[in-house]
């Protein structure tokens, strides 16, 4: 078993740098980004087996958002503006970095009150995941970002628990000269950042022999006032990435990570009279007698602390055809929430205060080994291994107040100790011959929960509770002809309650030990087709059926309670074009249509009411040029998406459709080993009001978060390769 650790990343990140001896003067150096080509008609992936494979013969949804699209005229904070791009997803920019992103994949983690779950996310082959399936994207690193896998549908299962969907982020490997590259960039609302990088590789390292050493090394500021009222943040982020190659066929890489949030503003959601009255306001507390214009963010000061750190090790050995995989990763995290939640003058016995503050270590590993063999007349590949996960949470709860002042930590209200572990063994294997490609996959996951109150004056919520579940996959791919594929695959999945949704029952209530896991069947269908070498269209229908959904039973100023309901229902349809279409220009299209609903009613909750927080359809559209000599490139973006209701019933006022129009442009210069980029980006040039996202089952009604109106940023890189 890997032991705990802290880690110290931001600190001395930038010492292993060492570009003076040992370097070779006539490595070419990499190119910049708007040097690379375009992602190809077919792209190596490694999501959906575990090896390199090419995306056009996997029985599965797959989709890569390539560095050009990651960097090209984004200021690479939030992974959302990229991600607009992949059908099956939808990935919002709350407009607060206290709760950061609301991903969802074919509706799964839509109700999420904060970070991801229900889709697993990767870096590296390192989980950002941990294993209760709770992630948080902002731990990732666009900067250095070299492409995501986005992989939805049945095979997905084969990540185990949470696995609605897979978002894997591959960072580039250091190669050629040394190279000092650094990015200043600044927006709308008071938003800047600040990044500085390094990479390059030792002489072998161009050829990639044995001995050889990459390093890629980030540091960056991100600073924003924020559009919403109270949602200013500053966020810092370091990275490091180091690749060896000790032996024959052998490859080490080693990579940390670190964020660190201070004074994070949460500015709440807010009604819908208050969303028409103005989209930046916050919600104002009528509770608040002395001073009746004072918002529930100001008044509690609504707030978040963040430390992140982790490191993950992975080796790789080639043995012939035959690969072993071994990876090691832990890390901790560090959060203090003040949250608009407080029982000042009738707490009940069970309540556990306004402030939450946790110290969490983690670590675990996942190593397998994949063997090739012929077999009747095809060859057979298989995968086994088995994967660990464990996390361990001092966590407490305090009072927001004292006496009459609000947003302070007051009186102790809890203190535990929450141990999560989980152990996955699993097996997958592919069958190839002639025009078929057969694959099926099994994994066993147990994950075990353990509380330890320490603080008895509410109670005694100590306990334990225990989930298991299989999840078999199979798929089939038949090769029509060289540029048409079709394949079918299906499998089972399941979804455990998270350790934040395990804490409250109720409105008051403590841990609930009764929620179980969420069991679904997922079915797909879907063809691959590209079209005069220059077209590549993807295409699927998909259906999930699932029993025991779990959907939000109270949610009151940060703090939400969980119950299972009915069985639910989500057929779809999914399509992307990538095309080239000459002189320089090039399109990309993202459609999906979606119908997710409850087949079974629930209490106030009729048969045939849609989920919230999962619109009937969203699409992106992309017209995209460049110059012949890739000097200057410009794009327009269209993003659209129907109406999403914010509770089970559909009762409320859902957030209405919208479309919005983005504009970019970029630049690139070359002199001698200096390089430069210019770009800059205007969102929603038509001035579009919206609401960019939804608070799930608010209590209160406080469901909408306002996106900007139109906004700009612009931002220029410098680099020079030694």
């Amino acid at each position: 078993m890997v032991p705990p650790f802290r880690l110290n990343a931001v600190a001395g990140l930038f010492a292993v740098l060492a570009p003076a001896a040992g370097f070779a003067a006539d490595a070419p150096a990499p190119p910049l980004p708007q040097q690379q080509q375009q992602q190809p008609m077919d792209v190596v992936v490694i999501s959906a087996s575990r090896l390199e494979h090419t995306s056009f013969d996997l029985p599965a949804a797959i989709d890569v958002v390539d560095a050009t699209r990651i960097r090209e005229g984004q200021m690479r904070v939030n992974a959302s503006e990229a991600l607009a791009a992949v059908p099956g997803l939808v990935a919002q920019n709350r407009q607060n970095y206290a709760q950061d992103l609301q991903i969802s994949s074919r509706g799964f983690g839509a109700r999420s009150a904060f970070g991801v779950r229900g889709v697993r996310l990767i870096s590296d082959g390192v989980p950002a995941t941990m294993p209760d399936g709770q992630g948080q994207p902002s731990a990732f690193n666009l900067d250095m970002a070299e492409r995501i896998e986005v992989l939805r549908g049945p095979f997905s299962a084969i990540y185990g628990n949470h696995s609605g969907g897979v978002i894997q982020l591959i960072t580039r490997e250091g190669q050629g000269r040394p190279t000092l590259e650094s990015t200043v960039s600044a927006g709308s609302y008071g938003t800047s950042k600040v990044d500085v990088s390094a990479q390059g590789a030792t002489s072998s390292g161009s050829s990639g022999g044995v001995g050889s050493v990459g390093y890629v090394l980030d540091a960056s500021r991100f600073e924003t006032d924020g559009y919403r009222a109270h949602s200013a943040a500053t966020r810092d982020q370091a990275f490091a990435k180091l690749t060896m190659r000790p032996v024959d066929g052998g490859k080490l890489t080693l990579v940390a990570n670190s964020l660190r949030q201070d004074d994070t503003q949460d500015p709440l959601g807010v009604t819908w009279a208050t969303y028409q009255r103005d989209p930046r306001a916050g919600e104002i507390d009528s509770t608040d007698t002395q001073n009746p214009k004072r918002t529930l963010a100001d008044r509690y000061n609504t707030r978040k602390d963040i430390r992140h750190t982790q490191a993950g090790v992975t080796y790789d050995q080639q043995f012939g055809d035959d690969r072993l995989h071994a990876m090691v990763y832990g890390g901790n995290r560090q959060v203090v929430q003040y949250q608009a939640f407080s029982r000042a003058f009738q707490a009940p016995p069970t309540h556990s205060g306004g402030v939450v503050d946790f110290d969490r270590d983690f670590y675990g590993a996942d190593i397998n080994y994949a063997f090739v063999r012929p077999l009747a007349g095809g060859k057979l590949t298989t995968t086994v291994g088995i994967d660990y996960g464990h996390s361990s949470d001092d966590r407490s709860g305090y009072e927001n107040f004292i006496g009459n002042q609000f947003g302070v930590r007051g009186a102790q209200r809890r203190a535990e100790q929450d141990v999560l572990s989980s152990v996955d063994p699993y097996a997958q294997t592919e069958w190839k011959s002639g025009s078929w490609v057969l694959t099926g996959g099994l994994r066993h996951t147990r994950l075990k929960v353990e509380v330890d109150d320490h603080f008895l004056a509410n109670g005694n919520d100590s306990g334990a509770v225990s989930y298991s579940h299989t999840t078999p996959v199979l798929g089939a791919l038949y090769k029509i002809d060289p540029n048409l594929n079709v394949y079918v695959s299906a499998a089972r999945g399941f979804e455990t309650p998270t350790l934040n949704e395990l804490f409250y029952s109720g409105t008051a209530g403590g841990f609930n030990y009764g929620l179980k896991a969420a069991q679904s069947t997922h079915v797909e269908v879907g063809a691959k087709a590209m079209v005069a070498g220059s077209t590549r269209i993807n295409a699927a229908l998909f259906q999930v059926r699932t029993s025991d959904e779990l959907v939000v039973d109270s949610a009151t100023g940060g703090r939400t309670s969980y119950k299972n309901a009915s069985k639910t229902l989500r057929q779809g349809a999914e399509v992307s074009v990538d095309a080239n279409l000459g002189a320089g220009f090039s399109t990309r299209v993202a459609l999906t249509a979606l119908r997710a609903v409850y087949d079974q009613g629930f209490g106030t909750v009729l048969e045939g009411s849609r989920l919230p927080g999962v619109p009937n359809a969203n699409g992106f559209a992309e017209l995209a040029w460049k110059d012949g000599a890739g000097r200057f490139g410009a794009a327009l973006e269209g993003i659209a998406s129907t109406k999403a209701y914010a509770e089970d019933a559909n009762a409320e006022i859902p957030a209405p459709g919208y479309a919005i129009l983005n504009a970019r442009f970029n630049a690139g210069q070359e002199l001698g080993r200096w390089r430069f980029k210019e770009f800059i980006r205007v969102n929603n040039l038509l001035d579009r009001q919206y609401v960019g996202s939804l608070i799930v089952g608010d209590t209160n009604k406080r469901f909408y978060e306002a996106a900007p109106g139109r906004n700009w940023m612009a931002g220029i890189t410098v680099a020079y390769a030694f």
